[in-house]
């Protein structure tokens, strides 16, 4: 019997061993692969097509987004309206997003429903009309709300430093315009379509409780031709022009109480060794609500709600971004303050027990991650469409659990120096 007086031993989730759960493999027919988590757990399922087709691959700007969106918005049998009330009727979720490299269609549904379900998802994949009338809707919602944003410090913020840290006619840090927007073409969206939503470019993630016939439903409505054609696109290496100044101040809203603050500096992509250590620095730093920077700048100097470091994981490139929100006559003590937590890393060995407390969160947050069918598979998802596998995963585990204080400084003093930050302020 469980002695209830004794508290249970308290185990550090470093001491965990992390398992990434395997994945099936399946090829349709036409050669589109398929992979797999199974679980029983509860009765749906996710369905995400991956195609290569972010801004990356674009030659007119905005058209990867566009195109994207509208490939939702009416087939030759089907209206807008329509197709969203077939989705609706049986409680599912159909969404689609575009990003630098990569576009998807993502389907969350019962198990129950995944046959009636799938031939909406044909239709919107193989056949997609892009209607006149959607793209003036489109166009005129998102030129009201880049107006709307265009207000806000924070939104114009990001904006100018992704141009800073990637050149502005580089994807990372291609921005929109109305100018964009009004240039958009029904014409120019088809040609995209055509070109990079063929079967050949396409990924298949699935995860769920799956029904038994599955595989063959889905060889029936996506493997069974050769949809659009074969198309082979090769990925460009596009020239990064970042910008020669790396000090700026916008003045955005007069009347506003609060600064936008951005501090970063490019930095190698994920394929890079330093690219996993520099993770459990820049936790230490700013990558977790009890980092230094929310230690200092949040509960002692009140200067913000909360303030972020982030490592982008762009496949050519990345960035170390420091970003907060701060009240505009704060915002150049906030900044000041960021380079003195810089330096202290720089100068100082990072104590033992708070290395042991995020090596702790960040193992922790893995098993979160890892907590069902839909996290693994978005796990595989980012492996294997960079081109990595398990080992990946687990070399940035080994990295947490064994990266030393000593280390960690030298990656601050190699990363962490004042010079190399783009530093902006937009009030």
């Amino acid at each position: 019997m469980i002695n209830r007086r004794q508290a249970p031993a308290i185990k550090d989730a470093v001491e965990f061993e992390l398992l990434l759960k395997p994945y099936e493999l399946f090829t349709l027919d036409n050669g589109i692969p398929v992979y797999v988590i199974r679980s029983a757990e509860q009765e749906t399922l996710q369905l995400e097509l991956v195609f290569p087709a972010g801004s990356w691959f674009e030659t007119e700007s905005l058209v990867a987004t566009a195109t994207n969106f509208l490939m939702k918005n009416g087939s030759s049998q089907h209206s807008a309206l329509e197709i969203n009330e077939m989705t609706e009727y049986y409680g599912a979720y159909l969404n689609r997003n575009a990003f630098h490299e990569n576009a998807t269609f993502t389907l969350h549904c019962l198990t129950k429903h995944a046959a009636a379900l799938l031939p909406v998802l044909q239709e919107v994949i193989l056949d997609p009309v892009f209607p006149e009338e959607e793209l003036g809707i489109y166009t005129q919602n998102m030129k009201q709300k880049l107006a709307v944003n265009l207000q806000k410090c924070e939104f114009v913020a990001n904006r100018h430093i992704d141009k800073y840290l990637f050149g502005e006619f580089h994807p990372y840090g291609r921005v929109s315009s109305m100018e964009a927007y009004d240039a958009l073409q029904a014409e120019s969206l088809r040609a995209f379509y055509k070109h990079h939503y063929t079967y050949n470019n396409c990924k298949i993630f699935l995860a769920g409780n799956l029904p038994d016939d599955i595989i063959p439903l889905l060889n029936k409505y996506f493997g069974s031709t050769q949809w659009n054609g074969e198309n082979t696109l090769l990925r460009p290496e596009l020239p990064i022009l970042p910008a020669e100044e790396k000090k700026y101040r916008i003045f955005n809203d007069e009347n506003g109480v609060q600064g936008a603050v951005r501090i970063a500096r490019p930095f190698p992509n994920r394929y890079h060794p330093d690219f996993s250590k520099m993770l459990v620095l820049n936790t230490i730093f700013g990558g977790y609500f009890g980092s230094r920077l929310m230690s200092n700048i949040r509960e002692e100097k009140g200067y913000t709600y909360g303030i972020n470091s982030q490592l982008y994981n762009f496949r050519q490139a990345s960035a170390i971004n420091i970003h907060t929100e701060a009240g505009r006559d704060v915002c150049e003590a906030t900044v000041a303050e960021v380079y003195k937590e810089l330096e202290l890393l720089q100068q100082e060995i990072i104590p033992e027990e708070e290395l042991s407390l995020v090596r702790n969160f960040m193992i922790g947050s893995i098993l979160g991650d890892l907590d069902g069918a839909f996290q693994v598979i978005q796990r595989w998802k980012n492996l294997i469409l960079n081109d990595l596998d398990e080992n990946y995963f687990y070399n940035n585990i080994r990295t947490i659990k064994t990266i030393t204080a000593e280390e960690l400084q030298q990656l601050a003093k190699q990363y962490y120096n004042r010079e190399d930050f783009y530093e902006l302020i937009v009030i």
